[in-house]
């Protein structure tokens, strides 16, 4: 005998209770994720489908009385489900609900059999809406979220909870850290430059600052075990200054500055501020190349005032040499205060110029400059000046050898 609408809408009530614990029952045999999870995920689950069960019933009483919202079912969950099951593991869950009701519904005649077609299209379309809600509200805080990070490693303003905002970001870079910055484009592609990075073995952090785009590059170095063997399998990792020419594209026109590697991404202000004050001052080098490493402008960087710039500039080449060698330092200072003339150093130092070219190469070898290009000699005699005025007590004075 064919029902009545009402007739029908009182018997799916009556065998409401029946349908969810069917759906319960099938949920266990049929999706091995659902058996696996914690007691209380299964019973927030549960409470979904049974939700879903009692939305259809009003919704077959009448359609278009009150518009169904994906609300009525998801909204007797707790929130932290969205992130425990995925949205495919959700329409495997609305799979077995319908499948369930419509085994059982069978003798509720043809009207029900449609509105269960209905009613599951509209509910598998609202599950796709809650799910990218979902997504772009947590894309819209990973962005802030990105942006405090960025800004806190510019600014060195650390607190303890960085490292676990950092995690929260997916961080997978390992080992050393170096920060780039440059300026951003008109319009930023953020998924490009991740994708670039991901092709290069590396991760990145992006930020916006004014006018300025800053990325913190970090190498994915070897994976653990277990994990990609072909990529653990990669000979050398890539090195930043190859990373940032890769990136480079991405931003916009003007100078790129890439900062020092420092040791991890706890380090990265020391990057940073590099990578910044090189950044303010690469327009007085009239050849700057693009991405240059910050280091490549100490001397600009010195003669601006930056501490850290004239500590490298001390530490690295002036106080290696002296320590190593006042005769190495001593045929330096001659070298470039005769204009880089073997001849002109040889005849003030008394000695052969292939005796200056020897002495010159052990400079490079100590300190790792090449004092005959023009650009490492501006760097030096840079280290030399700032050296020699750090003295306390002028022994730095030079001495005829």
């Amino acid at each position: 005998m064919r029902r009545t609408k009402d007739e029908t809408l009182a018997w799916l009530r009556k065998i409401s209770g029946e349908l969810s614990s069917a759906t319960l029952k099938r949920l266990e045999d049929t999706l091995p994720w659902f058996s696996e999870m914690p007691p209380g995920r299964r019973s927030a689950v549960g409470l979904v489908a049974q939700a879903g069960i009692t939305s259809f019933i009003d919704w077959f009483e009448d359609p278009t009385a009150t518009p169904w919202v994906a609300s009525d079912v998801f909204g007797s969950a707790p929130r932290e489900l969205l992130r425990s099951i995925s949205l495919q593991q959700t329409l495997q869950l609305i799979r077995v609900v319908v499948s369930v009701v419509e085994d059982r519904a069978k003798d509720g005649g043809e009207i029900v059999r449609d509105a269960i077609l209905i009613y599951s299209r509209e509910i598998a379309f609202a599950s796709a809406d809650v799910y990218a809600r979902a997504a772009e509200s947590r894309g819209l805080w990973d962005a802030r979220l990105e942006a405090l990070v960025v800004d806190s490693i510019l600014t060195g303003e650390y607190d303890d909870e960085l490292p676990s905002r950092i995690a929260a970001l997916g961080w997978h870079g390992r080992g050393e850290v170096a920060v780039l910055v440059g300026t951003a484009p008109r319009m930023l592609d953020v998924d490009q430059i991740r994708r670039t990075a991901r092709h290069l073995r590396a991760d990145v952090l992006i930020g916006v600052q004014g006018s300025r785009l800053v990325v913190v590059i970090g190498r994915a170095g070897a994976p653990a075990h277990g994990e990609d063997e072909e990529a653990a399998s990669t000979p050398e990792p890539i090195g930043f200054l190859e990373i940032a020419t890769q990136l480079e594209p991405n931003f916009g026109p003007g100078f790129l500055v890439l900062g020092h590697a420092v040791p991890s991404i706890v380090d990265a202000s020391k990057s940073a501020k590099a990578a910044l004050a090189g950044f303010a001052v690469a327009k007085a080098w009239r050849t700057c190349p693009r991405p240059v490493h910050a280091d490549d402008l100490l001397p600009e960087r010195a003669f601006a005032g930056d501490p850290l710039a004239r500590s490298t500039l001390v530490n690295r080449i002036y106080q290696p040499l002296k320590a190593h060698s006042p005769e190495l330092l001593n045929t330096l200072w001659s070298y470039l205060d005769n204009g880089r003339s073997l001849e002109a150093t040889a005849r003030e130092l008394f000695v052969h110029p292939n005796t200056v070219r020897y002495r010159l190469k052990r400079v490079g070898d100590v300190i790792g400059w090449d004092a005959t290009g023009a650009r490492e000699a501006l760097i030096l005699q840079s280290a030399l000046i700032i050296g020699a005025i750090a003295e306390p007590d002028g022994s730095n004075r030079r001495r005829r050898l």
